[in-house]
């Protein structure tokens, strides 16, 4: 089947009619009936006045897991639908990063403040992927109309501004509060700075990032 891994479990159910052998693979496995594959191995047989060679049906209830990529694709996808915004989605894995691109003007109302609405919606994927597998690696990061790209050049071109302002006055710079994603790009970006350091206090959601003068 497409986009889905190779079969995790296969089970054999006896029962009356193929409806009750799927009722009960759902309720014995704890899963959604879009997550099995169901294969009739052999049909039911009411027998003579429904009693004398009464035979059950046997049928292989088989589990599907599907790619972790495409989990978090549909659970962007049923985002945008259950908010009524029409977007297309697309994802791509690098390695142990599954990367959601969500493109359409009307999507950007779940940028919100500073990304905070993006960066709950990524939040909330990677609660879904590990719901999932709980033994996942894999980081999700979620962007819309390359939000992310455009706010990692305005954090670069500030961060850059500020250390030549403490560079001047020598008088260190405590900066807005920023999420961990936001955070690391000013460190790298002020890292092989020849006046000033960098470094984080607080904690999360109010952690922000001091900018000080390198004595």
């Amino acid at each position: 089947m497409k986009n889905q891994e190779s079969q995790t479990k296969n089970l054999q159910i006896k029962s009356k009619s193929k409806d009750e052998a799927i009722q009960q693979a759902l309720k014995q496995l704890d899963i959604e009936e879009k997550d099995i594959e169901i294969k009739v191995i052999q049909n039911p047989c009411k027998g003579f006045l429904g009693l004398i060679g009464a035979k059950d049906g046997i049928y292989e209830i088989t589990v599907i897991k599907k790619e972790e990529i495409e989990i978090a694709k549909e659970f962007v996808e049923n985002i945008l639908l259950n908010s009524k915004i029409e977007a297309k989605v697309k994802a791509n894995k690098d390695g142990n990063l599954i990367k959601i691109d969500i493109e359409g003007k009307d999507a950007t109302c779940l940028i919100g403040r500073r990304g905070e609405t993006l960066d709950s919606v990524q939040f909330l994927t990677g609660l879904a992927l590990n719901k999932i597998n709980k033994d996942s690696h894999m980081r999700v990061l979620v962007d819309i109309e390359n939000y992310r790209s455009k706010r990692e050049e305005s954090l670069v071109r500030y961060a850059r501004k500020v250390a030549r302002e403490v560079a001047k006055t020598r008088r260190t710079k405590k900066l807005d509060y920023m999420n961990p994603y936001e955070r690391r790009i000013v460190h790298s970006a002020l890292q092989n700075d020849k006046y000033v350091i960098t470094y984080s206090e607080g904690t999360d959601p109010y952690r922000r990032l001091v900018i000080e003068y390198k004595k």
